[in-house]
Order: C-alpha cells, then sequence, then structure tokens
C-alpha cells in the first residue's frame, strides 16, 4: 500500500489573479479544423455562411473565453485584404507554410463572425513576416474604427456595421524560426524594431488594444532566451505580452514522462519571467509585460535517429526541410479525410490538463493559454458529428472552476525520477528527480465564496489516501467531488459512446478543516468546496 498522500491550502498563500483568457484554444487552417469542422456549407448544420452549427454549439456550451486566430505559420504570408469582400472576387493563394490552397472562402470577416456566433473573444494574429506596418494599421482599421474612413467604411460596405473591437493583437507568429516566412532569427533587434513601431502606429488607431511581441517557438531554440531578450529590449514600452509556444514529447508507452512535462513548461515560464524583469530593470519601467503561452500540447513522439555533432536543440535544422514530391493540396470541407491520433483519451486528457495545471500555478505571469488543439478537446468531431472528450471534460472544468485567485499549493506524496531522454536531435529533455505523483492547483474565488483544487494522480498503479488540508478556510463545506479515469487506456469516447466522463465521488469526509479521500490511479479529480 502506498503512502497517504497530502494537499495543504491556506489563504495567506495567494499565486495571483486567474486571467479569464487563461483557459483559451488555438485556432490555424490546417488539415480539417477550418475545412471541415468549422466550415462546411454541405453539413447538414451548416448556416447560411456554412459554418456547421453544432460545433459552434458545442463550443458555445464549453464556455471557451476565446481563440487565437487565424494562424500560426499560415499567418506569415497569409494578404488579409485579400480574403473580404464578396467571395467571388477574392483571390486564391498558396500557403507555402503548410503547401496548401487558401481559397479565403473563410476569410478575415468569417474568422471573426464565427467567434460572434461562438461566443468567444477573438486573439487576432497580424502577418509580421511578409506584411508591413501599413497592413498592420489598415487590418486594425477596417476590424475596430467606428467608421468615416476608407478601411472601417469598407468593412461597413461589406456587410459588418460595427467595428468588431477585436482587443487583443500578436505581432507575429514565431519569427524566431527559420521555417518562418519572413523570419527574423537573424536580426531580432531589426523585428523588436518593427513590433515598436508596429505596436505604436496601431495603439494611436485604438489606444483600448492589447499587443504581445513573439518570444522563442520553444525552450530548445539554440537562442534562447537571448534572442528574447534582444527584442523584448526594443519595444519593451510599447507591447503587452510576450508570446511563446511549446510542444512537450514523450517516448511511446512512456507515461510518466509525458505526464511530467508540466514541469519543463515551468522552468520555461520561470526563464521567461526572470528575463522579462531583468528587460524591465534595463528599462527602468514599473510596468510588467506578462506571458502569453498561445500554443502547447502533449503528444507521444517515437524516438529518431540522433546525429551526434549536429549540435543540440537545433529547430532550424529539425523545420527547415523540403521534400521535391510534396505539392500543394486544396482541401474539400465535404471531402475530408479522419485524422485519428494514436492512444485513448484518457492519457491525452490528463496529459494536457497537466500543462494547464502548470498555467494555473503560474497564473500571476501567465495570463493567456491557447491549448493547440483546444477545439478539437471542447467538442471532438468527425465529417458528420461532434461528442465531448475525456478531454472536454478537464478542459470545461477548469474554465467553469478556475476563477478568482491562483492559490499555492503544497503537496507531500510520493515521487518518482524521470531520466533525460532525446525524442531527436531537437527535442532533448534533461532528467528530473523527484516528481510528485499527486499533481495539484487551486483556484479561491473570494467573491463567491468557492475553493476549488484540481488534482492529477499521474502513478499508473497505485491509489492514494488523500488528505486536503483546508484548516484556513473556516466554514467552507464540500459541494462537488468528482473523479475521471477509465480502467482500459484504449478507450476513446465517440459519437453517442462517451464511455469517459466525471463521476460524483461519493466515499469522502470533511472534518475539522480535513478533507479525506481516495484518489484513483491516472485519474482527473476536482474538489469544490464552498463557504
Amino acid at each position: 500500500m502506498a503512502r497517504n498522500a497530502k494537499i495543504t491550502v491556506h489563504p495567506s498563500y495567494e499565486i495571483g489573479e486567474i486571467s479569464e483568457r487563461l483557459f483559451s484554444a488555438f485556432l490555424e487552417p490546417i488539415g480539417t479544423i477550418v475545412n471541415g469542422t468549422m466550415f462546411n456549407p454541405k453539413h447538414p448544420t451548416a448556416d447560411e455562411q456554412g459554418f456547421r452549427t453544432d460545433f459552434i454549439d458545442g463550443l458555445k456550451a464549453s464556455g471557451l473565453p476565446a481563440v487565437r486566430m487565424p494562424g500560426g505559420n499560415f499567418v506569415s504570408a497569409w494578404q488579409w485584404k485579400d480574403s473580404i469582400g464578396p467571395k467571388s472576387e477574392r483571390k486564391v493563394h498558396l500557403d507555402p507554410a503548410w503547401h496548401q490552397y487558401i481559397t479565403n472562402e473563410v476569410g478575415h470577416d468569417e474568422y471573426l463572425q464565427w467567434a460572434e456566433k461562438v461566443g468567444t473573444e477573438p486573439l487576432y494574429t497580424v502577418n509580421m513576416g511578409t506584411g508591413t506596418i501599413q497592413d498592420a494599421m489598415d487590418l486594425v482599421e477596417y476590424t475596430n474604427h467606428s467608421g468615416g474612413s476608407y478601411w472601417s467604411d469598407l468593412r461597413r460596405k461589406n456587410g459588418h456595421e460595427n467595428p468588431y473591437n477585436v482587443k487583443m493583437w500578436y505581432l507575429g507568429n514565431e519569427m524566431d524560426g527559420p521555417w518562418q516566412l519572413g523570419a527574423w532569427d537573424k536580426n531580432p533587434e531589426g523585428y523588436g524594431h518593427k513590433v515598436l513601431e508596429t505596436s505604436k502606429a496601431i495603439k494611436w488607431i485604438d489606444e483600448t488594444i492589447e499587443t504581445a511581441v513573439c518570444g522563442s517557438s520553444a525552450p530548445f531554440m539554440e537562442t534562447f532566451p537571448a534572442w528574447d531578450e534582444a527584442v523584448l529590449d526594443k519595444c519593451y514600452d510599447v507591447v503587452d505580452y510576450v508570446s511563446v509556444h511549446h510542444y512537450h514529447s514523450a517516448p511511446p508507452g512512456d507515461i510518466k514522462a509525458l505526464l511530467g512535462g508540466s514541469i519543463y513548461y515551468e522552468d520555461y515560464i520561470d526563464t521567461l519571467s526572470s528575463m522579462i524583469d531583468y528587460v524591465a530593470s534595463k528599462h527602468r519601467s514599473p510596468k510588467k509585460v506578462m506571458i502569453s503561452f498561445d500554443e502547447y500540447g502533449c503528444m507521444v513522439r517515437p524516438l529518431e535517429a540522433l546525429h551526434p555533432g549536429y549540435g543540440r536543440y537545433n529547430m532550424a535544422r529539425n523545420h527547415y526541410k523540403f521534400d521535391p514530391n510534396r505539392g500543394y493540396v486544396l482541401h474539400d470541407p465535404d471531402n475530408m479525410p479522419e485524422r485519428v491520433f494514436p492512444g485513448g483519451d484518457m492519457i491525452h486528457a490528463l496529459s494536457s490538463a497537466s500543462v494547464q495545471l502548470a498555467l494555473l500555478r503560474h497564473a500571476d505571469r501567465v495570463k493567456i493559454g491557447c491549448m493547440t488543439g483546444g477545439l478539437a478537446a471542447l467538442a471532438a468531431s468527425n465529417h458528420y458529428h461532434i461528442w465531448k472528450s475525456a478531454s472536454h471534460y478537464s478542459y470545461t472544468q477548469l474554465i467553469e472552476h478556475a476563477k478568482g485567485t491562483s492559490m499555492d499549493v503544497k503537496v507531500e506524496c510520493e515521487t518518482y525520477d524521470m531520466p533525460g531522454y532525446a525524442i531527436e536531435d531537437t527535442s532533448q529533455y534533461t532528467g528530473k528527480e523527484g516528481v510528485n505523483y499527486i499533481d495539484a492547483a487551486c483556484a479561491w474565488d473570494k467573491a463567491g465564496k468557492k475553493l476549488t483544487i484540481f488534482a492529477i494522480n499521474r502513478n499508473e498503479s497505485a491509489d492514494y489516501p488523500l488528505t486536503i488540508d483546508i484548516k484556513g478556510f473556516e466554514g467552507y463545506k464540500v459541494s462537488q467531488v468528482t473523479s475521471m479515469t477509465a480502467e482500459n487506456l484504449e478507450v476513446k469516447n465517440s459519437f453517442g459512446n462517451e464511455f469517459i466522463k466525471p463521476e460524483e465521488a461519493g466515499d469522502h469526509t470533511l472534518e475539522n478543516g480535513e478533507f479525506k479521500a481516495r484518489i484513483k490511479p491516472l485519474s482527473w479529480n476536482v474538489y469544490v468546496f464552498e463557504g
């Protein structure tokens, strides 16, 4: 029998306020997510614009706070001006990033109008690769200005009388990456200066907006964090966020490494926070730039061959490839192949939730989080239907309950070690010792007098007697206790067959401020107390 696990929370130990944008999603027109899932004029549920209303309704019901759009690598060559107006007059372009034709049937207005229908906030990414400062200025004028100018009046002519009032603007995507069109990897100061001038100009058009400058595409980048520091040093006074990305990988079968990946995210966040504070001190600035983790995910990847002598963490070598046999693809939204991910729902849910708990534990600095597979997690789909995967439940529980203040949690439990490993030349992970089997985070809604503890048991075989010490929250009672797990890790939910979902856990007690229950192996658990 494994020894007891304990989580302690006290009202004196606050981390920071939780942003409403922390559990958002990312959208880029790759594969089926736009052409087929979001947009399919021939689908039985399609509305007058060709949007699938089953997908809209599923996302709307989830409470999704925000979506970063419309990309991604795609956006670094996207010409937004060719995507507005009558569809018959729009230009078809090549998308060199993903070797596809962009028909612009879903254009600038459609993205924003789709967000309106979902009831979510659009977080908009500007082309800073092939795009110019003037393009960005025209874009903000078209989108946010009320009227009386060429671009704002053109929006009105195109059918949207009122401004969209987009408040968050990303100035580029992964501009440190040589795979990016118009990349600035060799000239961080040049990119930082362009951001300075662009952010200044668009804020003069709309003084209510916020902007984000690109930081590193991954902690593996050979230039991290020096590139980020050089960029931010040029534009610190005119931006509000540093935008960063990371995709954690683990070998097949190594669940401990997959679920322990959140530790690498925390290392990344800590380094970024220190870098930002260093630049702030150089600028003698009282302003605190925050972090937007607007692409992230966890995945299982087979180990690839290594090439000693090539150098470590060379993200450029990993991405900058040419395939002479690869042609451009025209995606038909009514005839799209289904994309099937290996493994069952439960491990996907736990690995994603573990990263989200890491973001929650750093809510004082991370104010935006956009899961790359977030839309599919909230509303899983195929050509015909949508349904709720296991990830839907953990995701929506975070959206619902992680409000107010992020609280520090002290966890006492058994630990394990993660040996270092390399997926390929780029994705190399140093080993970690003393990783907690119990992964936890906490939110305290003071106004609503609600305390919520989220916990994952990373252990594949052992359950634990769990104690949660909430003595400092006098008068709080148990409101809700749910647990989600799966005996068969290969099981997937599907339309009409939702095998994995949270269940009410009745075997628990609360006496003298100590809550006691059992936490199952490889489980997602939510404990809600109300005062």
